[in-house]
């Protein structure tokens, strides 16, 4: 008889201030939030592409390097809610779509075209201990990002390149995956992601 290794796969909503990584890499004592902090996940649990510290929102996660290795290619899209700083107009918008310069390992890199648009009601926003500002410091927007790539810190790089920097970044949606009404630190675990 064959032995099959069964995988588990998670899908969480990753709260603001927690690293996408189980353990320190660091050697000395760190003050930082893990995942694993979260539930008690099994050995070998990976998280498939990261949201850095200061990102929220929809994270998968799986022991099944296969298809961590499926969900980061360029077939599954990612969609961002993100706030800016300032009200985005059509022509940063436009840019975004088209592609932006955007600096990655020292070199100049130039974004595949994206979905972009701007929301026109605040989305469903994840209850978040540390306030991000008040109207009194200027106005804000919120626009969505689908991507079908993920350079380190992207998005916020992005909306820096139009002119509007990321105050807010929210991962809503990785392929037919949604946030939907799901609360910050919530894991679910699923039989498949795909």
């Amino acid at each position: 008889m064959e032995n099959t290794k069964v995988h588990q796969h998670f899908v969480i909503c990753k709260p603001y201030g927690y690293l996408s990584q189980f353990v320190s890499n660091q050697t000395k004592r760190t003050n930082k939030k893990m995942l694993g902090e979260l539930y008690g996940f099994p050995k070998n649990t990976m998280a498939i592409g990261r949201l850095d510290e200061d990102s929220e929102g929809l994270l998968l996660l799986t022991t099944d390097g296969k298809m961590s290795e499926f969900i980061r290619s360029k077939k599954v899209e990612k969609e961002y809610y993100v706030q800016v700083d300032g009200i985005i107009t059509d022509h940063a918008i436009e840019k975004l779509q088209n592609g932006v310069e955007i600096g990655f390992n020292g070199e100049v890199y130039i974004t595949k075209p994206s979905k972009a648009f701007k929301l026109f009601a605040t989305p469903h926003l994840l209850e978040r201990k540390k306030k991000i500002r008040d109207d009194r410091h200027g106005p804000t927007s919120w626009i969505s990002i689908t991507l079908i790539e993920g350079k380190f810190r992207q998005v916020r790089k992005m909306t820096a390149a139009v002119g509007f920097p990321t105050l807010r970044l929210i991962r809503n949606r990785i392929g037919n995956i949604h946030l939907d009404s799901m609360n910050a630190g919530d894991v679910i675990e699923v039989k498949t992601l795909f």
